[in-house]
């Protein structure tokens, strides 16, 4: 008998939901990094238990916008995380749980869906003060279960797809058996340019940088030619992202085409341009380029 589920997986930025989404599948479909808003839209991903099929939606992480790209990634959050049969909300276990959290936390508690508390991090964390976090968010909110773990080091993963399992109902499979994810691969070897350049980059660079796969070609001989555009909106950031002699630029495409071609299972020629687009974040037209849009 064949089951299915769908599950949003939501939290606060830096939380680990991409790294968690990444050990779960066993493959790397969501790129991750130490900075805040790293992923701006949902990634699904797609993970066999047994007979069954989870979804997992793979979201933003929920904060208060700046931009419209920060409303964008707000929107994706309000408008699909709540369309699933379980919510998993991933926190790490710290002393203090914010207002953004809480916010999350009344959503949820509107939404009416059964919802799962990830711990993550515990690696990082002493049990006398692990059991003072899950006291706090027991306090908050009635979860269906609260599972420590560490999607770095798997300790915890077994526990959370046996409670996963609890949401799964009796159905066909909604992907094919062999997909890991719904998104295109000129989408994913987008992602992961930009996740080299997060980083490699200083701190308050890659927030202002989007990244356009403008060619994809496969040759007869099987090596992918890969031509991306990277945005930026200074031209002091193009010559940062550029860099002396194109070091800079040089260094991340050289770590970007290792990930894709381990991806595609094929030699990349990849080659990178830096283009400025001037307040892109804020520009409804750009945005909808680039593939932030609401539909």
């Amino acid at each position: 008998m064949t089951k299915s589920a769908i599950l949003s997986v939501c939290g606060r930025p830096n939380v680990g939901k991409s790294t968690l989404i990444n050990a779960l599948v066993g493959e790397k479909i969501s790129i991750v990094s130490d900075k805040p808003q790293t992923t701006r839209n949902r990634i699904t991903a797609v993970i066999e238990h047994g007979e069954t099929q989870f979804i997992l939606m793979d979201m933003p992480g929920f904060h208060k916008p700046k931009n419209k790209l920060g409303q964008y990634m707000v929107n994706v959050v309000n408008n699909t995380a709540f369309d699933a049969d379980c919510i998993i909300l991933v926190a790490e276990p710290t002393v203090r749980i914010d207002a953004g959290e809480e916010e999350l936390i009344r959503k949820i508690r509107s939404s009416g869906l059964p919802c799962i508390l990830a711990l993550n991090k515990i690696d990082l964390t002493e049990k006398n003060d692990l059991l003072g976090v899950i006291a706090r968010y027991n306090s908050l909110y009635p979860f269906d279960a609260i599972i420590p773990l560490s999607a770095k080091t798997g300790d915890g993963l077994d526990l959370l797809l046996e409670e996963m399992e609890r949401y799964a109902s009796e159905s066909p499979h909604l992907f094919p058996d062999d997909m890991i994810t719904y998104q295109p691969e000129k989408q994913i070897c987008a992602e992961m340019i930009r996740e080299k350049l997060l980083q490699c980059l200083e701190r308050e660079i890659p927030h202002g940088i989007a990244v356009e796969i403008s060619r994809f070609k496969e040759r007869e001989s099987g090596i992918v030619d890969l031509e991306a555009i990277i945005y930026c909106e200074k031209s002091s950031h193009k010559g940062i992202i550029i860099g002396k002699n194109g070091a800079m630029l040089k260094r991340v495409g050289s770590l970007a085409r290792t990930e894709i071609e381990h991806l595609l299972d094929c030699r990349v020629n990849l080659q990178t341009w830096v283009k400025v687009k001037e307040n892109w974040r804020d520009s409804d037209i750009l945005l909808s380029n680039f593939g932030f849009t609401e539909d």
